[in-house]
């Protein structure tokens, strides 16, 4: 058995990397526990340099917390304003005692009064919850569930990413 350190206790996060590992890797066991690591980036990463930083940091930091493992992933929100409006995204970056993989999701666009209270400061879970009047929606659909009516929700947005992040370890005679 293959044991996966995730380096958060997000359930949201933790399902997707569990996911993402079972279909890259069919019929491999894995085991995977979560611990709580530092990201080293601003709660809120407002730029895909700082948000893939994090969670670089964060496999990196699961890798010091439990160093008896054979892969650590980070998974890491971010935003980032451009001249279409403010995008949402999230990287996860797969690690391994000899490569290290990364992946993004795919991006959408953040409403305007959403945009005004992450450039103003505020987490985007928190401005979720701001503007929906929910709570903790961070640690369920997400923004991406709640602006698509759960077509996706934040787990299913994040396996992508954890998927791209283990084609290096799929196809390891390539890297």
């Amino acid at each position: 058995m293959k044991k996966v350190i995730v380096a958060s206790k997000n359930p949201v996060k933790i399902d997707a990397v569990k996911r993402g590992f079972e279909k890259m890797f069919v019929g491999v066991e894995f085991e995977f526990v979560g611990v709580s690591v530092p990201s080293g980036v601003s709660d809120q990463p407002m730029t895909s340099v700082e948000t893939l930083q994090g969670a670089k940091n964060r496999a990196q930091n699961a890798q010091k917390e439990v160093p008896d493992a054979d892969y650590w992933v980070g998974v890491e929100g971010g935003c980032e304003d451009s001249s279409e409006g403010m995008e949402a995204f999230a990287w996860a970056v797969v690690q391994s005692m000899d490569r290290m993989g990364k992946g993004k999701t795919g991006v959408f666009f953040l409403p305007e009064k959403i945009r005004v209270l992450v450039q103003s400061g505020i987490e985007l879970g928190i401005a979720d919850d701001m503007v929906f009047q929910r709570t903790n929606s961070k640690q369920a659909n997400g923004a991406v569930g709640i602006l698509t009516g759960d077509v996706l929700d934040r787990a299913t947005f994040y396996i992508e990413a954890v998927i791209f992040a283990l084609i290096p370890f799929k196809n390891s005679e390539l890297y």
